[in-house]
C-alpha cells in the first residue's frame, strides 16, 4: 500500500524561534505550496520570480525570509516591497507587524499616495527595517532625498503584473536604479506578460522560476457560475442574482471607474446598500467605504480590480 508524503511544516523551514512563535499563535501549521517552495530558497538570498495566484500566500512567502535575515540594530531601511495600490501595502505591512510580534523594536512603514507627507517623513527619520510602498509616492521621497536606500539587502514587488498594467513600468526602473546592485531581487505575480519579463531580465541575475498552480485556474473552495447575456442586460441581470440572494454580500468588479460609479448609483437608487470604490477617491474616502463594508453596513462593494487589490473581508458570500 502506497503511502502519501508527510506535509511538510513551517518548523522544518529553519525560521527563528520568534516567528515560528508567531506563526503558531496563527493557528498555522504547513506552508502553503508557494511558501514552501519559496522561503528555503529566499533564506539563502537568492533571485526568484514565483508565479501563483492571488490569495495562495504571496506575502508570507516573502516576510517570513526578509524578517529572519533582518537585523535589528541597523535603522536603514534593509528590505523594500512594492505594491500597486495603497490598500496592498497597507495589507502587506500589517502583515509584516504580525509576523513580526515578537521582534522587540521591529518597525515597518507603508507609504503611499493620498496619505499625510509629513507624517511619512517623520517615520522615514526615525528610521524603519522593511519600507512598503506604492512607485510614486517611493519615487516622491527618492526626489526629495527623505528615503535613502542604499543599506537594501532586499526588493521584493508584489502583484508585478498589476503594477506594470496600471502603468508604473517606468517607475519601477528609476525606483530599481536607486538600490545596491549587491541585494536579492523576488518578484511575485499571478501572471507573467511579457513586461514582466522584460523587469525580471534587467535587473535580476540567474533568478529561479517557481510556478504554483495552473494559470487562471479557480480556487477550488469556490463555487462558479457564469452568464452571457448582452451588455444592455448586464445590469438586470445583476439585479436578478441580488434578488436570488437576499443574504448576498459582495463584490462587483466593473472594467472602469466611471462602471463603478454608475453600478453603484443604479443598485443606490434600487434600494440597495451599495459603494464604489476605485483610484479616484481620496484616501480618507476609501478608508471609510472599507470601513462600512468590513461592518456590513454595505451590501455590495462595486470596485475595479486594480482598486481591490489588497482588500481582505471575512464571510464574503458572492
Amino acid at each position: 500500500m502506497q503511502t502519501e508524503p508527510e506535509q511538510a511544516l513551517f518548523a522544518d523551514l529553519d525560521l527563528p524561534d520568534a516567528l515560528l512563535r508567531a506563526i503558531k499563535q496563527l493557528g498555522y501549521e504547513s506552508p502553503s505550496p508557494i511558501q514552501g517552495k519559496s522561503i528555503p530558497i529566499l533564506l539563502e538570498g537568492k533571485n526568484i520570480i514565483g508565479q501563483a495566484q492571488t490569495g495562495t500566500g504571496k506575502t508570507a512567502a516573502f516576510a517570513l525570509p526578509i524578517l529572519a535575515n533582518i537585523d535589528l540594530k541597523q535603522t536603514a531601511p534593509q528590505a523594500l516591497v512594492l505594491a500597486p495600490t495603497r490598500e496592498l501595502a497597507i495589507q502587506v505591512a500589517e502583515a509584516f507587524q504580525v509576523y513580526a510580534r515578537h521582534m522587540k523594536g521591529f518597525h515597518v512603514l507603508p507609504i503611499y499616495g493620498g496619505a499625510d507627507m509629513r507624517g511619512q517623513l517623520r517615520a522615514l527619520k526615525r528610521g524603519a527595517h522593511v519600507v512598503v510602498g506604492t512607485p510614486g509616492r517611493i519615487l516622491d521621497h527618492l526626489g526629495r532625498k527623505s528615503l535613502k536606500l542604499n543599506e537594501l539587502k532586499t526588493v521584493v514587488l508584489d502583484e508585478a503584473d498589476e503594477m506594470l498594467n496600471m502603468g508604473f513600468y517606468e517607475d519601477i526602473k528609476s525606483i530599481l536604479t536607486h538600490t545596491p546592485k549587491e541585494k536579492s531581487s523576488w518578484l511575485f505575480s499571478a501572471t507573467m506578460p511579457q513586461e514582466v519579463n522584460t523587469i525580471a531580465k534587467k535587473f535580476m541575475h540567474e533568478p529561479i522560476e517557481i510556478t504554483v498552480g495552473t494559470k487562471n485556474s479557480g480556487a477550488k473552495n469556490v463555487n462558479h457560475q457564469y452568464f452571457i447575456v448582452g451588455a444592455r442586460e448586464r445590469y438586470n441581470t445583476l439585479r436578478a442574482v441580488i434578488g436570488m440572494n437576499p443574504d448576498i454580500f459582495g463584490c462587483v468588479f466593473c472594467r472602469t471607474k466611471i462602471e463603478t460609479q454608475k453600478v453603484a448609483e443604479k443598485l443606490i437608487h434600487d434600494g440597495y446598500k451599495a459603494a464604489a470604490i476605485h483610484g479616484d477617491l481620496s484616501q480618507n474616502q476609501r478608508d471609510a467605504v472599507m470601513q462600512s463594508f468590513r461592518k456590513k453596513k454595505i451590501q455590495l462593494l462595486i470596485a475595479t480590480d486594480v482598486a481591490a487589490r489588497g482588500i481582505d473581508v471575512e464571510d464574503i458570500t458572492h
